[in-house]
């Protein structure tokens, strides 16, 4: 889950370098560090830390050369020291890394039984010496990495520069995003697009078991196995700069938070039609009378979205749906049957488990389904059908409109299932004309709810900084939403905070509160408005400050609640996304007024691409 970048050209690598990584820092960002070819030898820069830490040690070092990788880590072996970043050098040769080698101790003590000596406590420095080993016997550094790899178990990404090699780098894929920009006289290498923005928009996405040797004026691209070259079309990226920036707004987060409604519009835009209604998704096959029952696999806030998701099929639809954490499912020898269709939910497309998840359904016949927000991504090449969110670049560790996007897209998907079968649909043209207009007017109603409660969100937000623990509570589909709400305001402000279903609370986690725990109710009206509002009086009774997520309007619920936040009073089917909303604008201030690093939040990274 760290971030490569790679630059070979005329121009001087190093502020190249820099940049890329710096707009690759929300994959990791523990030490970092840049290998340098002058021409005759290699440069080795690496400091703990952000990248700010490394800038600062090259601005001193003045590294000259017009060649060179990158590295940005989150740590998985080894703690984040400076002797554990990378590049990780041996003889001359530089390696820089992303993934997991599983087999890495096995192969560490065969290399130190033939006297080779580590510096670092990481996998990665075995590919070094693996690869040094391999160059005794071949002087071609390209066939020396394919040699070293092929006893590798794991995943990885990968860039090797050498000191004997001034006119090329090696890079290989499998598991791991690397993708390669073109240039004129100028080529690179990076985790991910934002990387290579400001240099190149032709890109070549790397998959899996595939090797490149990169010159600068060209690109030869090799199955990793067999050593056979093939051919790969450059793709144009269409993503702007700005994209990546953040717009006059103090964090990425906060400027993807206003980005919602437009995200809305364009995940649904060419997929739902007025006259007659329909739901359109010219990227699907799929014949809904053969689907018997939905798996809904992801991690995170994706497996939010799933559980969300789990009430349209289920209510819209009529299909049964069963919502399950890939890092478990994995692991556990599931009952799958003949008509489930498995849906895997990821925004990043390259989650470890949820891949491996995939890979293990696949292999047992099972239909597969990926919704991700990333094209081309591992999960959206592994997976039979892809549903794209088109919710843009997301910068910000913390998900916010990537989430709103996969929600939609589940709820577009259980109404185009619920009215595309040849049995009689189970929504009728009036019916599914209902959900379209609702579909819609939603962006204008998100927009008007950021513009008009933010404010209020902020001054609510200050009263609770010094708080300790939080809980969240909701009924039926804002359950999900309640433990959305409560991941986004640990992950960023770091308040130890929990979702539970409101009917739950008297079965144990209301032993929790009193007077020093506030709670987050999402009382908005619906079909259980009721119960909540007794949930929320049976946490008032024990001295909890209860604040109300309530629908406009309704004094009546207001005035059980120390503090509330108003959203428009929509149909509970679209509740997920007015509620979701304030929920994350809570969770930003509440970290920004704590003065937290709120995009890059302590211990995460964006894309967890290793287990």
């Amino acid at each position: 889950m760290c971030g490569i970048v790679g630059y070979i050209g005329s121009n001087q690598a190093a502020p190249i370098l820099l940049e890329g990584l710096r707009r690759l820092e929300y994959r990791g960002y523990d030490s970092a560090g840049l290998a340098i070819h002058d021409g005759s030898d290699l440069k080795v820069i690496r400091a703990a830390g952000k990248i700010s830490a490394l800038a600062q040690l090259v601005s001193t070092a003045n590294p000259h050369g017009t060649f060179g990788i990158g590295h940005t880590r989150w740590a998985t072996h080894g703690r984040p020291t400076e002797n554990n970043a990378h590049p990780h050098l041996v003889n001359g040769l530089a390696v820089v890394h992303n993934g997991i080698i599983e087999n890495y101790a096995e192969l560490k003590a065969r290399l130190v039984a033939q006297g080779r000596t580590f510096s670092s406590e990481t996998d990665t420095e075995v590919i070094a010496h693996l690869i040094d080993v391999e160059l005794r016997s071949t002087p071609d550094l390209f066939e020396a990495v394919r040699r070293a790899l092929s006893r590798l178990e794991g995943t990885y990404a990968i860039t090797v520069i050498s000191r004997a090699h001034p006119d090329y780098f090696v890079a290989a894929k499998n598991f791991s995003p690397l993708i390669i920009g073109l240039g004129n006289g100028e080529n690179f290498v990076a985790s991910d697009i934002p990387a290579l923005l400001p240099f190149t928009r032709q890109i070549i996405t790397l998959k899996e078991f595939e090797i490149a040797r990169i010159f600068s004026d060209h690109v030869e691209l090799f199955d990793l196995r067999t050593g056979q070259p093939i051919s790969t079309p450059a793709q144009t990226v269409t993503l702007s700069i700005q994209s990546a920036e953040k717009a006059g707004h103090k964090h990425f987060m906060h400027k993807e938070i206003f980005e919602t409604p437009k995200i809305f519009t364009d995940t649904f835009l060419g997929r739902i039609k007025r006259e007659p209604p329909g739901i359109v998704f010219e990227e699907l096959d799929l014949d809904a009378d053969e689907i018997r029952r939905l798996l809904i696999i992801a991690c995170g806030t994706s497996y939010h979205a799933g559980l969300i998701g789990r009430h349209y099929f289920e209510e819209i639809a009529g299909l049964p749906a069963q919502v399950e954490y890939a890092s478990e499912f994995r692991y556990r020898q599931s009952v799958l049957l003949p008509g489930d269709l498995a849906i895997f939910i990821s925004q990043s497309g390259e989650t470890a488990d949820t891949l491996s998840a995939l890979k293990e359904v696949r292999s047992r016949g099972i239909r597969t389904l990926a919704i991700c927000n990333v094209m081309d991504s591992s999960i959206a090449r592994a997976a039979d059908q892809v549903i794209y969110t088109r919710a843009g670049l997301e910068i910000g560790v913390a998900s916010t409109k990537a989430f709103i996007a996969q929600v939609e897209v589940l709820l577009l998907l259980a109404l185009y299932l619920a009215s595309c079968g040849s049995r009689i649909p189970r929504l009728t043209p009036t019916e599914l004309s209902h959900f379209i207009e609702q579909i819609y007017r939603l962006p204008a109603v998100l927009e008007r709810q950021l513009a008009e409660e933010e404010e209020t969100v902020k001054q609510l937000a200050a009263r609770f900084i010094h708080a300790h623990d939080f809980i969240y509570m909701g009924r039926g589909i804002n359950y999900p939403v309640a433990l959305e709400g409560a991941l986004k305001l640990k992950e960023i402000s770091y308040i130890h905070a929990e979702g539970y279903p409101a009917g739950e609370m008297k079965h144990g986690p209301i032993a929790l509160i009193d007077e020093q725990v506030p709670v987050m109710a999402l009382a908005t009206r619906g079909s259980q408005l009721k119960k909540i509002i007794s949930n929320l009086m049976e946490a008032k009774s024990r001295g909890g400050i209860i604040v109300g997520l309530i629908s406009r309007g309704d004094t009546e619920t207001r005035a059980l609640l120390d503090h509330a936040i108003e959203v428009e009073d929509v149909d509970e089917y679209f509740q997920p996304f007015v509620n979701t909303v304030p929920l994350q604008l809570f969770a930003y201030y509440v970290a920004d007024l704590k003065g937290t690093d709120v995009d890059q939040p302590r211990n995460l990274a964006k894309s967890v691409t290793v287990e």
